[in-house]
């Protein structure tokens, strides 16, 4: 369920305060200036899916910033995607400034200083996210902040879409799917990170670029399938399974190897993950797929020169 915080109810000279609180205790701590002599209404509509929070932001025009003694407070192990829906804004973060349209979204780094500008009423989409959720450095990230992303078209569009949906219905979900979809868009957002540092195959067509994201994320979606194979994946895409192969060469991988990875990273977070009672690896194995216990345990050794058993209680112990 959505925790809605609005200042509807509050008198125009009482809302200034209450907004910075609640945009600061919202996201992470920062400054809020209100361009307005009588505030608007402001409103801010949270999710949570798994490490994500989503949050539906609607106010009147203001200036919100993070300097370094806001940063010493805390959260600048997050990055916040905002998609706009209404309104225009100005995104500056290490001296590169970006004008924001409607359909358009951005990256900021809670690490760094930054400044956002909205001089109009405004609807945005904000999704906090995790830096550790990317795996991806401070130094890879500073090629997505302070830059905007179209969010019609390729992998941008690819991304922006996903987090549309995903933010539309996260009220719905249950824990166990809300924490499962976080995943995949965290994962697309890595994608989309690497592309702009030319991690991607930069001699491949836009069109085979494109396509390969969307081809991704069908898998990511469907990774916990044990069924999941190139044929059925081709015939979602229809394209052919020659063609499908051929879309992963450029990245020195086929595509049953592809799947095979990311299901292993999924079980190796998931057995990493802090509780007070520990998976069964067993459990955690099928869940993404792997029908056979013993067959897991060579391919997660293989690939992390550990047992599954061995990393599960190095990572609790530590």
């Amino acid at each position: 369920m959505s925790v809605v915080l609005s200042t509807l109810s509050l008198s125009p000279s009482e809302r200034a305060d209450y907004w910075h609180s609640v945009v600061s205790d919202t996201f992470v701590p920062l400054d809020v200036v209100l361009h307005e002599r009588e505030p608007s209404v402001g409103t801010i509509a949270t999710d949570r899916l798994g490490p994500l929070q989503f949050s539906v932001v609607e106010a009147g025009p203001q200036t919100v910033s993070r300097h370094a003694a806001l940063i010493s407070r805390g959260g600048g192990e997050y990055v916040t995607v905002t998609l706009q829906h209404r309104g225009t804004g100005r995104l500056t973060q290490d001296g590169i400034e970006a004008l924001v349209l409607p359909g358009t979204f951005t990256c900021s780094d809670a690490g760094r200083p930054y400044r956002r500008e909205q001089p109009d009423d405004f609807r945005f989409t904000a999704i906090r996210v995790p830096k550790s959720a990317l795996g991806v450095s401070d130094a890879d990230l500073r090629a997505v902040t302070g830059t905007v992303f179209d969010g019609r078209g390729g992998t941008s569009g690819v991304v922006a879409g996903y987090l549309e949906h995903l933010a539309d219905r996260a009220a719905g979900f249950d824990p166990y799917t809300g924490r499962q979809l976080a995943m995949t868009a965290a994962d697309l957002l890595t994608v989309l990170v690497r592309e702009r540092q030319g991690r991607l195959n930069p001699h491949a067509s836009e069109v085979a670029r494109g396509m390969l994201v969307r081809v991704k994320e069908y898998i990511l979606r469907h990774l916990a399938d044990p069924d999941l194979s190139p044929e059925r994946i081709a015939a979602a895409h229809h394209m052919s399974v020659r063609y499908l192969h051929k879309l992963f060469q450029p990245e020195g991988t086929t595509v049953s190897r592809w799947i095979h990875r990311e299901r292993l990273e999924r079980c190796r977070r998931e057995l990493s993950r802090s509780s007070r009672t520990a998976p069964a690896v067993s459990a955690v194995a099928q869940r993404w797929g792997f029908a056979n216990p013993s067959h897991f345990s060579r391919a997660f050794r293989t690939a992390y020169g550990m047992s599954p058993r061995e990393w599960q209680s190095s990572t609790r112990a530590a």
